[in-house]
């Protein structure tokens, strides 16, 4: 099912590949979202507020390992589409050495300071032993999060977004089950949605390794693979751990805009909890596209061809820009309804609030569509260090705003900070693609393939 991104028509390849993509992103929003919608019926409020307010958390340290692992695999896709295949193979194989060194060092040093980290960000008293006891448990099962993103990322530069998603579908399924057989008939709160979730990842990365050693001799390695050469880390790194930086600090302008929002107390909270949970359903799309440009550039950047790389931006913004007028008539008319699947007590008091934010952010959609095309379209041609500006931004912009709701005490202040963020990293982003396609167009059109492919892995700031 590997796919060569780097011949046909650039808008239906496109749609083709995000489609799964953003249905298997879907179904991993559900680990956390049925959490938080059985925790919420069955725990209670608090229990939903403690879960929500470790969200933050995990998107600093679980983003940090998705963007690694996607940066460690943009070398692959791009010795794919040069038809490097014995270089694609070496590629996978120091990724996986690069990402398990990562992933114990990361559990170490996250289950150390996470204590000292959620008192630091506010969490209120009354959910404070719940949200250890919650993310203490994510955190102990990062290396199953990080074993399905590298397979599924190592798939997908191969152009073969379908067989992810059909494990992550009966993950997701198997999700519920434990749920439900955790927190409902064993009365294990909220541990038990997070032994679910940890369960139900590693299921899903265990699937993909036994589908690859099965169904695509491709990436069946030798020893010689098995190498972690000084040369082709150093390339890894460069481009993986800027990607991985990037998530970091977009999370850490979250956790400001976590902090800001617990010193409202519990009720806004949850209300915040639920209606991210929305929020990040439907962006989702966002999320899928941006994998899809970033493979999809990854490749065509990989055989030497700026021409189909800039086809494919221009069809990918076109087909963010009709997702977005689609999605936000959705959430500005529907989106609060989805609060009752949440919560069964305070929800005349929480769904007012769940509204306010949805609006706020779905007014700003298309921002959202420019950061996530254009940021991973220009890392999968090989710029590590570039984008990661863009980051800085968000974290300018998402931080000040931030600061200003806590000091007046704002939940509208607090709902505004994302989509400032997405303002001033969208605008920069722009930017920053006419600068590299002006400055290094010339230079990648007139390389031969060989050449190129030099080039490419190393221009990555």
């Amino acid at each position: 099912m590997e796919k060569d991104m780097t011949k046909g028509s650039p808008m239906k390849i496109i749609f083709s590949f995000t489609v799964p993509v953003f249905i298997g992103n879907v179904f991993q929003q559900f680990y956390s979202m049925v959490d938080t919608i059985i925790v919420g019926k069955f725990v209670g409020t608090p229990a939903l507020a403690a879960v929500g307010s470790t969200g933050t958390i995990s998107f600093l340290i679980l983003g940090f390992l998705m963007g690694m692992t996607v940066g460690f695999t943009v070398l692959t896709a791009q010795r794919f589409g040069a038809g490097d295949m014995d270089g694609m193979r070496k590629t996978v194989g120091s990724a996986a050495l690069l990402s398990l060194f990562a992933s114990l060092a990361i559990t170490a040093a996250s289950m150390l300071g996470m204590k000292p980290l959620l008192l630091f960000m506010n969490t209120p008293e009354d959910i404070f032993a719940d949200a250890y006891t919650y993310i203490m448990i994510i955190c102990a099962g990062i290396i199953a999060q990080v074993l399905y993103n590298l397979l599924s990322c190592i798939l997908r530069a191969l152009g073969n977004s379908k067989t992810p998603l059909y494990f992550l579908i009966l993950s997701a399924l198997l999700n519920i089950v434990l749920d439900l057989l955790f927190i409902v008939t064993f009365q294990m709160g909220v541990a038990g949605a997070a032994w679910a979730t940890v369960i139900s990842q590693g299921i899903s990365g265990l699937l993909c390794l036994v589908y690859i050693r099965k169904k695509v001799p491709l990436l069946h390695l030798n020893k010689h693979d098995w190498h972690l050469d000084p040369h082709l880390a150093h390339i890894q790194i460069g481009i993986g751990f800027p990607m991985a930086l990037q998530y970091s600090i977009t999370a850490i302008g979250s956790m400001m805009m976590q902090a800001s929002l617990n010193l409202l107390g519990s009720l806004s909270v949850a209300a915040f909890t639920a209606a991210t949970k929305i929020e990040q359903v439907v962006t989702q799309a966002y999320v899928a596209l941006g994998t899809t440009i970033a493979t999809y550039c990854a490749q065509n950047t990989g055989a030497g061809d700026l021409t189909r790389v800039r086809r494919g931006f221009r069809s990918a913004t076109l087909l963010g820009l009709a997702y977005s007028l689609a999605a936000a008539t959705f959430v500005v008319t529907s989106g609060k309804y989805l609060t009752y699947l949440f919560v069964s007590e305070h929800v005349s008091d929480i769904i007012g609030q769940v509204d306010l934010y949805l609006k706020c952010s779905a007014a700003f959609f298309i921002p959202l569509t420019i950061v996530n095309v254009y940021r991973n379209g220009i890392q999968g041609m090989g710029f590590g260090l570039l984008p990661m500006t863009a980051g800085i931004a968000e974290l300018i912009g998402r931080g000040v705003v931030a600061v200003i709701a806590a000091r007046h005490l704002s939940y509208f202040g607090v709902c505004m900070a994302s989509p400032a963020a997405w303002v001033l990293a969208g605008g920069l982003l722009l930017l920053m693609y006419f600068y590299i396609i002006k400055v290094y167009g010339a230079k990648f059109t007139s390389l031969s393939q060989t050449e190129h492919q030099s080039v490419v892995v190393r221009r990555r700031a």
